[in-house]
């Protein structure tokens, strides 16, 4: 469902000279499973989920994405995905309704199909209750699930979570993570990117460990575990990182193309 061979990016700084955003990472996610792409900030993680959301073209490499290739078929990728990142970036005068309503008419959803999925996000999101209010008077956890409705109203195959949990109190944090599980059991193929490590262990059903644009480790939570030696992610982590070198946590995210 996503295939990424021999991805790499990288841009030029006019105080740094060239940076390696990506440096020929590999991986594949498949239907019915939540994959976690884990790195400190700065490791390359969002470069990677920019570049199979078409927002960004890689250096060299290439993704598919639900069998269509990231760089020549760039309109049905975006078709067959749905986005959710901490920035919500809701409108702030359109209620909860008409923002998923107006994402819905964007991807063409027909009207009647259109409003019998919505009734179904809204019950299943537990959103009925904010039917009718304004994004500007959501809290932030509010705004989070207008977020995922929206990338699920064209019920998409592919789901990409991009450190989405940031910012979510603890219920918040805790009903997203139960989404995101349900929406595993419906089969849809998950890309979760996270830094923090009790989320992975929860959910994840395969792990990629990515750090300084290169990628550590990949396998199970228990593959891992077994082969370096560690009964806890946030170990096993910290020894994969640590052996690198010193993080560079500033190192910017390239701009989107």
């Amino acid at each position: 469902m996503i295939e990424v061979h021999q991805l790499a990016k990288s841009y030029a700084d006019l105080a740094r000279g060239q940076i390696v955003a990506l440096d020929g990472i590999s991986f594949e996610a498949k239907p019915g499973q939540i994959f976690g792409l884990l790195g400190p900030n700065g490791a390359g993680k969002t470069t990677t989920l920019r570049i199979l959301s078409t927002m960004i073209r890689p250096t060299s490499g290439s993704a598919r994405v639900a069998g269509f290739d990231v760089l020549t078929q760039a309109e049905q990728v975006r078709r067959s995905i749905g986005f959710i990142s901490a920035s919500t970036g809701v409108y702030e005068r359109m209620s909860a309704w008409e923002i998923v309503e107006y994402f819905g008419r964007l991807y063409g959803v027909a009207e009647e199909p259109l409003h019998a999925r919505m009734e179904d996000l809204f019950r299943r999101l537990d959103m009925r209750e904010i039917r009718d209010r304004l994004g500007s008077k959501m809290s932030t956890g509010m705004k989070q699930k207008v977020s995922i409705a929206r990338a699920l109203i064209h019920d998409p195959p592919v789901l990409v979570f991009d450190e989405a949990t940031s910012g979510l109190d603890v219920m918040a944090a805790r009903s997203l993570l139960r989404t995101i599980a349900e929406l595993r059991d419906q089969g849809k193929c998950i890309l979760f990117s996270t830094h923090i490590m009790r989320e992975a262990e929860k959910l994840c059903d395969q792990v990629a460990v990515i750090h300084q644009g290169r990628l550590l480790a990949k396998g199970s939570l228990g593959e891992l575990i077994f082969k370096y030696g560690e009964d806890d992610l946030e170990e096993l982590f910290f020894q994969l990182v640590s052996s690198q070198g010193p993080i560079d946590s500033a190192a910017p995210c390239p701009p989107i193309a």
